[in-house]
């Protein structure tokens, strides 16, 4: 209910900013995206319209021993639904947080017994309240496919809901959303909201938005630096398995006719959240925008590397009993080496998930003078200390546009193809224009690369097997 009451403050307020600039919004408004943080859990009653629960939220890992428990089941582990919907049994994806419910809340067991519960990640949630909810005629209960694709639940190949994995874990199919495309006339949003009787035409999880609004084509890839990191690699019209501990996703799918891209993502836990847990938690900085200042006070790390496995660590590793670690520290150690090792955690993160894609793809595409290229986007790019240490430990250019908010342009990309303001051919093959982005380069040899990710592999190591440590 939180979110519902930020989104209407949001419409509101994008709203009163187009007037104070003088722009006639609902006379030229054609249609509306909507992006959202995937996996997030709710389930409400389709009769009163209210969750029975609070939503569980993508990082939660409260279901842990559930994952356990599905692995000890099946002679592949963790790896039993990998074939069918590219993700492997974790506490990060819907399916489990859907069980968590069921077996914890009595309101939601006794609503999916009785046929009242309906299911949604927060596309889904936000879609069945803008468009009139219990009060519409036909309520709108839907998701897209990269939504859908990250509940574990979702073949990948027909971008169906997979009976045999409902089947085995027991979620019945009648709480589920209909799967849809990410360009696609959804419904109307309703008289009660900001922005009545607008279409709402285009709907993408947020790393896919990031990856439509980079205008990533097969080949390329983009990384995105927000509460978390998050990388997707575009390998067209191909799904590609890993075996080296990605994601097999979809990519985006520009229309119900349309052919699916499908992609290998790198999903980072913590990336900018470490940042947060600086300021809010240890005080080391007062905001956010503070510790490039801080962390450019020393040179280096003085030989201090931190693992913010807060929660465990997702890809590459996938070990939710990892727990975060701060090591290498000494006397000398100060608040700028930790600030700076923090910067560095999230480029670390980023080059161990490239180093797997390229070995589960092959050859990226070279885009810039024979080089990889990596597209970056999201708030914490403003850092250009940060996107300089990620082009050091990368060895490859990264590339910063000048609008960083590609999550919600690729948003109205959607929207907007849906409805026929531009082609796929304008966003896609010719490429929206916009102005030249920023680019920065390697300043370090491949030596100290390499001695300085091999220290950090350690550190990697020593964050393993933390999470019964006892308080």
């Amino acid at each position: 209910m939180e979110i519902l009451d930020t989104v209407r403050k949001a419409m509101e307020g994008a709203l009163a900013k187009g007037k104070e600039k003088g722009l006639d919004i609902l006379d030229n408004l054609k249609a509306i995206g909507i992006t959202n943080q995937r996996e997030t859990t709710v389930i409400w009653s389709r009769s009163t319209g209210k969750p029975y629960y609070n939503a569980v939220v993508w990082m939660d890992s409260r279901t842990s021993s559930i994952c356990r428990h599905l692995e000890k089941q099946h002679p592949e582990g963790g790896r039993r639904f990998v074939s069918t919907c590219g993700l492997p049994i974790h506490p990060y994806f819907s399916a489990t947080k859907i069980l968590w419910l069921m077996e914890h809340v009595p309101e939601v067991k006794a609503g999916v017994e009785s046929g009242d519960a309906l299911f949604g990640t927060i596309d889904t949630w936000l879609i069945w309240n803008l468009t009139g909810g219990l009060n519409a005629e036909e309520p709108v209960h839907v998701t897209d496919c990269t939504n859908a694709a990250r509940t574990m639940l979702m073949d990948l190949t027909t971008l169906q809901w997979h009976e045999p994995t409902l089947k085995d874990l027991g979620i019945p199919r009648s709480i589920l959303p209909k799967i849809i495309s990410n360009v696609e006339l959804i419904g109307k949003v309703s008289e009660d909201w900001p922005f009545a009787g607008i279409q709402l035409a285009g709907c993408l999880g947020d790393q896919h938005a990031a990856t439509l609004g980079q205008q990533c084509k097969a080949g390329e890839a983009k990384s995105t630096y927000g509460t978390g990191c998050f990388i997707v690699l575009n390998t067209g019209e191909q799904i590609v398995p890993s075996n080296h501990g990605l994601l097999t996703t979809i990519s985006y799918k520009l229309g119900p006719d349309a052919p699916t891209n499908y992609a290998l993502e790198g999903s980072i836990a913590i990336g900018g959240a470490a940042v947060q847990w600086l300021r809010d938690n240890l005080g080391i900085i007062k905001s956010s925008s503070e510790i490039e200042s801080l962390a450019k006070t020393v040179n280096n790390t003085g030989g201090v590397y931190f693992v913010p496995a807060f929660s465990g660590l997702f890809a590459p590793w996938w070990r939710d009993d990892a727990r975060g670690v701060l090591v290498g520290i000494t006397r000398y150690t100060n608040k700028a080496h930790i600030a700076r090792a923090t910067l560095e955690s999230m480029c670390y993160q980023v080059k161990e998930v490239l180093t797997s894609m390229k070995a589960d793809a092959g050859n990226i595409e070279a885009t810039v003078g024979g080089e990889f290229l990596l597209r970056v986007d999201g708030g914490a790019t403003v850092n250009n200390l940060l996107m300089q240490l990620q082009a050091d430990l990368l060895g490859s250019p990264v590339v910063r546009p000048v609008d960083i908010e590609t999550t919600a342009l690729g948003a109205a990309y959607a929207a907007g193809l849906a409805v026929g303001v531009w082609t796929k051919e304008q966003i896609i093959e010719q490429g929206a224009v916009q102005e030249a982005p920023t680019v920065f380069h390697s300043q370090i040899t491949d030596d100290e690369r390499n001695k300085r990710c091999l220290s950090w592999n350690k550190a990697v190591e020593r964050s393993f097997g933390l999470a019964e440590l006892d308080f």
